[in-house]
């Protein structure tokens, strides 16, 4: 063994790999000191307030915000690719309706890389078509899935509506209102990429080592799935639901804090001071909330924010006013990470293609922490 070799099975491994630089992207730029968000060098103020998530698509794919005539194309392939092979609606019929929501669109995901005939190509041109193609399908895949656990039948796409618009109307069989378009529009913007967080992380490390796109996308819906990465909007409405009022907000929080609890939806593991994000969700849910005839949702949000802040001198996330927004837009909070998918997968393609330029298969060493060689003993002297 070379001293080299000594030195690094001796260092310290990093739990989490917390602060190790593990890639170059130029992707995205997530600041926690600033609070600052960057897609491609472009604000996220100035996305969620100005763009559409096809332009935001769009730019995280190509690296570029189109102009005119390359966004009109692009939402045309778009809508070329909402129609899903009628296999996975069968599949999906015959799956148990109790399965998580998550579950059933891993399981999907995978099956439709089965019924891609370009899935295994490796031409640049197809994989950005199977990238858009998947930003198109997931959406259909998702409302497919939350249909039919209710009984009814799946939605077809509506393709004089835009890419927020439809996936609306094919989850609740309705078309839209302007305000409910807008908020799964910025829904999708706002959690279309954020750097290297685990699931984007896995999709990269599976691509390296050169399967097909789904496999890759199969995998990061996978680690999304886990209670440590998706979810934490669900946990603030079921929070919500439980509290039930805005004059018992002041007594959970007491009782939280006596408990030393966790307050969900409340500080970031990036962040230090407040997430960009959460903002531009909160206005909506305020309009949402009259729209609904129901405003005690976000009038408890408004209060809980207060009474925290006050309390930990955390700043609310992106998931906090998601919970109250969501559940405004008609959607079950178990179905809340699958439209975190539903997002993300424009990140996670982007990032997949990035690793794609100039692969290397992604192979970390361990700190071996076990037995100095010993000799084997025979099982008659153990």
């Amino acid at each position: 063994m070379s001293a080299d070799d000594v030195e690094k099975t001796s260092s310290e491994a990093v739990k989490g790999l917390k602060g190790i630089i593990a890639a170059d992207s130029s992707i995205c730029l997530v600041n926690g000191t600033e609070g600052k968000l960057l897609y491609r060098g472009y604000n996220i103020d100035d996305l969620a307030e100005h763009a559409t998530f096809e332009e935001v698509s769009y730019l995280l794919l190509n690296g570029e915000l189109p102009n005119a005539g390359q966004l009109a194309e692009y939402q045309e392939s778009l809508k070329q690719y909402r129609s899903i092979p009628s296999e996975l609606i069968d599949a999906l019929k015959t799956l148990p309706t109790s399965a998580p929501p998550m579950a059933l669109l891993r399981t999907l995901t995978s099956m439709a890389g089965v019924y891609d005939p370009d899935a295994e190509s490796e031409s640049s041109d197809k994989r950005l078509q199977i990238s858009i193609k998947l930003i198109s399908q997931i959406p259909t895949i998702v409302a497919a899935i939350h249909r039919v656990r209710k009984g009814l039948d799946p939605v077809d796409p509506d393709p004089s509506l835009c890419h927020a618009g439809n996936f609306m109307y094919m989850l609740n069989g309705e078309k839209p209102s302007e305000d409910a378009t807008r908020a799964m529009d910025l829904i999708l913007t706002l959690h279309a990429e954020h750097g290297l967080n685990a699931s984007t992380f896995t999709s990269r490390v599976i691509i390296a080592t050169l399967p097909d796109i789904y496999s890759a996308i199969t995998g990061a819906i996978g680690a999304l799935k886990g209670k440590l990465h998706g979810g934490a909007n669900t946990e603030v409405l079921k929070t919500l639901f439980e509290i039930g009022s805005v004059d018992n907000i002041a007594p959970y929080v007491k009782k939280v804090r006596e408990a030393k609890g966790k307050f969900m939806g409340f500080g970031h593991a990036v962040y230090q001071v407040e997430d960009p994000r959460a903002k531009h969700l909160k206005e909506l849910s305020r309009r949402l909330g009259e729209e609904t005839g129901e405003p005690k949702w976000y009038e408890m949000s408004i209060e809980m924010e207060k009474l925290v802040y006050a309390e930990i001198k955390r700043n609310c996330n992106v998931d906090f006013y998601s919970a109250s927004l969501q559940h405004y837009m008609g959607i079950p909070g178990d179905l809340f990470t699958c439209i975190f998918a539903a997002s993300r997968i424009a990140g996670w393609c982007a990032h997949i293609l990035e690793q794609l330029d100039g692969n290397k298969i992604i192979r970390p060493k361990a700190n071996y922490i076990g037995y100095e060689e010993r000799p084997y003993v025979s099982v008659s002297e153990r």
